[in-house]
């Protein structure tokens, strides 16, 4: 069997059904017509690249939360600053 019979899409293809889709091994394997064992050694090869995405991701999605958190904060201050400034003239 060659190595080189898929190409590297399809193996990141086929481990993200398994890692981002949550589709069993067995499923994915049946379904592509490929061996469990080697959608191991693709997802052991290609998940690490893209947990370093997922990382990434994760990091985007909390800084986002803050983002909307600290505006909401500031929308406040600015609200109780106006009717401050209001009630001492």
């Amino acid at each position: 069997m060659s190595s080189n019979k898929f190409s590297d899409e399809f193996k990141r293809d086929a481990v993200a059904q398994i890692t981002e889709r949550g589709y069993p091994v067995r499923e994915v394997s049946q379904r592509l017509g490929v061996s469990p064992y080697l959608l191991y050694a693709w997802k052991k090869r290609f998940a690490k690249n893209s947990s370093g995405e997922a990382e990434k991701d994760t990091e985007i999605r909390r800084l986002k939360k803050e983002l909307a958190r600290v505006s909401e904060e500031r929308d406040i201050l600015k609200k109780a600053t106006a009717y401050f400034a209001r009630d001492a003239k």
